[in-house]
């Protein structure tokens, strides 16, 4: 009997309409865990390393990860997994809600989607009935909408719909998953998905799952729970509001947003506003997002309500989470209303709300250098939200210069001229980063941002502070119950961090110890990507609910297969190594591991050399940011090191 997970994939041809349920190797869980990993092991088996990620021979893989659906508090993760039209190099995207837990529930861990549909179609899993529908009537419709018209005609409320909307069917490069309660964004996840005319994927389930040791994985969870409760009541003191408690980053709760709004950049992410945060601007904030909020809501299996209901005057419900409430008051330099109208628009379209509103704020900079004209941009509004608006229908509809920005700021940037190019300046690997840009570089950030498959580094930031306490006093109250951390040095590290003069940015954390930060960070991530598990009861915040320490016991109850935190964190590293390695093979190399040029006011080219260099060393990777032979090896990865061979990437030329 297989614990946790079902032990089964649903395997569908959308170019032959076959359907196929398909037994899976446990082997590959006690290797890999599940989720991200698995997804990993499937795209280099499956997928040509030349495929164009608009090609039926790409796929696009649904997952439960280890631990959805089970009763472990946050385990609700759906990780969807592909290559990226905007990068070309391996994607995988996170949503919450309720899809993973209802895939599980209906015997499945994963839908592996490979080929391309003759015509727009849905899919219809019902425990062991699984259809190919037709979604000629769906063609157009907003991704809300279409999961509404789904569950009527299924007549089934309770199905769990994941959708794409005209952006999807457009094939966005930045197109979104949406489904209820959250958001498959980044990478363009939502036009493969569109290329493969796929419209939608709904879901009902009503299995058990089987876990390994019940009662001893019920008496972890209810600890998990006690302590999410007493965090709740105790949030942490001495860090922004933001960073107090758990949940997903930037809860709708939260109205205090001096931190973001001033220390971050605004426009095309080139302009800080450090004055913009004023009383008259925290009441009016306060008004628009109290009168907005219909309820708050929590995703399957979770006591914590970090997404909202949000009711507009004049606009359809809709779902709000995190920093998307942000991104689009930020691009246009307008206030929170403006975000919360314009965002609607944008879900219903299922757009990124990080890639598409700095995109627009690219375009509208062109036109005030010159570069873009009226010619170019027939019809445009004069008044900048106005503008927004009407971007945001051009890029969708891919109508126009719609068409071009549809790709993003890199690839329009290209294809414009005429020095659009120096515009497109806050890209890593030809992907748009949230609106960040800083004065002094942070060693660890540096590293997380240049280095990181997922990237982006609002996905990668984690359970270390962002910066020193202002004084060692609060540093030693902050170290006293920081059972959290993998080894008791981190609290050494974060004692000696002074804001400035000696131990201060640049130069310390120090190269060594910004290496073992990252591995600590990004461990977290791989394991949460692999079991399912919210990041923001895990890898993202302070002081979380899950870590290292407890995780091995979690996941050994719940499986049957005994995991120490040795043992779990070569799975993580084998992981994180595997997704590297694809990304070797689609011809990632050092050249492509660097931030923005703008992103620190301040930088220091010799030492960014060294942190890569020893990062690269830590990792064991050689120094084009390739695992070595000995490292893949070390890891059960032997496979990969002999197709590295073969394809000549050894011999390279450093």
């Amino acid at each position: 009997m297989r614990y946790a997970e079902t032990g089964y994939n649903l395997e569908i041809d959308l170019s032959r309409g076959n359907i196929e349920k398909v037994e899976t190797d446990p082997k590959l869980t006690e290797l890999h865990l599940g989720g991200l990993g698995t997804n990993a092991k499937i795209l280099w088996d499956r997928v040509p390393a030349d495929a164009d990620p608009y090609s039926p021979e790409n796929l696009l893989i649904f997952s439960a990860g280890l631990l959805g659906g089970t009763p472990a508090p946050g385990a609700n993760r759906t990780i969807v997994s592909s290559f990226s039209p905007q990068t070309k190099l391996m994607a995988f995207s996170m949503m919450g809600g309720f899809f993973a837990s209802e895939l599980k529930h209906a015997g499945y861990d994963k839908i592996i989607i490979r080929g391309q549909s003759p015509s727009l179609v849905y899919l219809w899993i019902n425990n062991n009935k699984v259809e190919i529908r037709d979604a000629s009537h769906l063609q157009g419709k907003g991704t809300l909408e279409t999961a509404d018209i789904i569950r009527q005609e299924l007549k089934e409320p309770n199905a769990q719909v994941a959708s794409i909307g005209l952006a999807g069917e457009n094939r966005v490069y930045f197109a979104s998953i949406e489904q209820g309660k959250s958001s498959c964004s980044r990478q363009g996840m939502g036009g493969v998905m569109g290329d493969k005319r796929l419209k939608a994927i709904a879901v009902r389930g009503t299995k058990e799952i089987n876990i390994a040791r019940p009662a001893e994985f019920m008496e972890h969870c209810n600890d998990i729970l006690k302590y999410v409760k007493f965090r709740s009541k105790n949030p942490l003191g001495m860090v922004e509001p933001i960073f107090e408690g758990l949940g997903a980053p930037q809860e709708m709760k939260l109205h205090d947003e001096k931190w973001h709004t001033t220390g971050f950049a605004w426009g095309n992410a080139r302009t800080r506003r450090k004055d913009f945060w004023t009383e008259e601007v925290e009441k009016n904030w306060t008004e628009t997002a109290e009168k907005t909020l219909e309820r708050f809501l929590s995703c399957y299996n979770c006591p914590l309500s970090c997404g909202a209901s949000v009711a507009y005057p004049g606009i359809p419900k809709y779902m709000m989470k995190c920093y998307s409430k942000l991104t689009y008051t930020m691009a246009a330099m307008s206030d929170l209303d403006f975000g919360y109208r314009i965002n609607a628009k944008a879900q219903a379209y299922g757009v990124d709300g990080f890639t598409t509103p700095q995109s627009i704020a690219f375009a509208i900079e062109l036109y005030e250098a010159g570069i873009l004209t009226d010619k170019d941009l027939p019809g445009m509004p004069s008044d900048t939200e106005e503008r927004f608006f009407w971007f945001l229908d051009k890029i969708a509809q891919r109508e126009g210069i719609g068409d071009i920005l549809a790709n993003g700021t890199y690839w329009a940037a290209k294809q414009i001229g005429n020095g659009a190019e120096a515009y497109a300046h806050n890209n890593i690997k030809k992907h748009e980063q949230v609106p960040l840009k800083l004065g002094m570089l942070n060693p660890i950030y540096f590293l997380m941002y240049c280095t990181g498959e997922k990237i982006g580094i609002n996905q990668i930031e984690g359970q270390f502070p962002q910066g020193p306490f202002p004084n060692r006093e609060d540093r030693e109250e902050f170290i006293k119950d920081w059972h959290h951390v993998p080894d008791e040095k981190f609290k050494q590290y974060f004692l000696d961090w002074n804001p400035r003069g000696e131990n201060s940015n640049p130069y310390y954390p120090t190269v060594q110890m910004s290496c073992e930060l990252v591995d600590w960070m990004e461990r977290m991530h791989y394991i949460d990507d692999s079991l399912g598990m919210c990041a923001g009861l895990s890898s993202f915040p302070l002081k979380p609910a899950y870590h290292m320490h407890n995780y091995p016991e979690v996941i050994s109850a719940a499986i049957g297969v005994d995991f120490d935190e040795d043992r779990l964190t070569k799975a993580a590293r084998r992981n994180r190594t595997l997704v590297r390695a694809i990304n070797n093979r689609r011809g990632l190399r050092r050249k492509d591991e660097r931030p923005p040029e703008d992103h620190w006011r301040h930088r220091f080219p010799e030492l960014e050399t060294k942190l890569l260099d020893e990062y690269y060393k830590f990792r064991g990777f050689n120094n084009q940011g390739i695992p070595t032979k000995e490292t893949l090896q070390a890891l059960g990865l032997d496979y990969v090191a002999e197709d590295f061979e073969q394809r000549g990437i050894y011999d390279e030329q450093s």
